[in-house]
């Protein structure tokens, strides 16, 4: 078993790992909708299947939410 951390909390994984099987693992909710961070850096999600996790990972998964303030035209 190897330690590695997602979203900060410490999951211990059998290696070999690659980013697209710690998505199914971990049940990530709409996966089609999150971006992938290892170690600070993003991972294209085309890389997924490639980039092999290691010991001490850092895996963060984000979602970016559209929003802001509505504009208000006055007439």
């Amino acid at each position: 078993m190897a330690k590695i951390y997602v979203n900060g909390d410490v999951q211990e994984v059998n290696l070999p790992l690659n980013v697209s099987e710690l998505i199914k693992q971990q049940d990530v909710q709409q996966p089609e909708m999150v971006s992938v961070q290892v170690n600070e850096e993003f991972a294209e999600r085309e890389d997924w299947e490639h980039v092999q996790l290691k010991e001490g990972d850092k895996v963060d998964f984000l979602y970016f939410m559209g929003g802001g303030s509505e504009l208000r035209i006055k007439s």
